[in-house]
């Protein structure tokens, strides 16, 4: 039996709200895969929102504050 089968089979014993429910998460399975499964927009937007300038803030440690010492 394929997984498309199997799949079908168990709809067909869901009540009709559940079946509902893996259509919508069919759907949004589809419309992730059309924007290439990197995720939604707004997320790259506000990671690299957050990354913003950051490169160019002054860090307040000093090199000899990181090294490791044994």
């Amino acid at each position: 039996m394929t997984t498309l089968e199997k799949i079908v089979e168990s709809l067909k014993t869901m009540p009709e709200s559940a079946q509902t429910d893996v259509l919508d998460y069919v759907e949004y399975l589809k419309s992730k895969e059309e924007r290439g499964g990197n995720g939604y927009p707004w997320t790259q937007f506000c990671l690299e929102s957050a990354m913003r300038g950051i490169a160019e803030e002054p860090t307040p440690y000093e090199l000899e504050d990181i090294k490791e010492k044994f």
